[in-house]
């Protein structure tokens, strides 16, 4: 295959595809800037911060999949990032790790929207922290643990998340923000 043609396959694939170095964005395609709203090449150079509401959450999300990109050299979950506009995007995120001795130094992302919409409801910067570790299957006492939170305020951010979207469960709360649109 020539580098051509490899280059027509990143810049066409139906998914968001990126490679970044050191959490910097360093080539995207355009399934990806269209997912966070922004043109392709005023994303090149930015750092992965711009998709997160505050600096604390960009920092917890450095460290989750960091030991499975250590040991395997991939890793994979379910994300809430930001659009350009203010709503989060729920998508499918997957890691691939090139350098296994420093997992973040240069790796191949991809995202895929789980909601064809981009109309997604606008979370608080905790919600969508709460959110997303719930869509990892995180307990509200692992959820508590990692945000340095107790468990009460975990509970209390679900039960009004639950509340307000009118569901029994936070399995129900979960499933509908991922399925959200369809």
């Amino acid at each position: 295959m020539q580098s051509a043609d490899i280059q027509i396959a990143f810049d066409a694939a139906p998914i968001g595809l990126v490679l970044s170095e050191g959490r910097v964005i360093r080539a995207c395609n355009e399934a990806f800037a269209t997912l966070v709203g922004y043109s392709k090449n005023s994303l090149v150079g930015q750092s992965f911060r711009m998709f997160y509401g505050s600096d604390a959450e960009f920092e917890a999300i450095r460290d989750i999949g960091l030991t499975a990109l250590q040991t395997s050299g991939t890793y994979s979950d379910e994300r809430l990032v930001l659009h350009k506009d203010g709503h989060t995007v729920w998508s499918r995120f997957r890691a691939r790790s090139l350098t296994p001795d420093d997992p973040l130094a240069r790796l191949v992302l991809s995202y895929a929207a789980i909601s064809e919409r981009s109309d997604l409801v606008q979370l608080t910067p905790r919600e969508r922290q709460v959110l997303g570790f719930m869509g990892q299957g995180m307990t509200s006492k692992e959820i508590a643990k990692t945000l340095e939170l107790s468990p009460r305020t975990i509970e209390d951010i679900r039960a009004r998340m639950i509340k307000r979207h009118g569901v029994k469960r936070a399995s129900e709360l979960v499933a509908r923000m991922m399925m959200r649109g369809k």
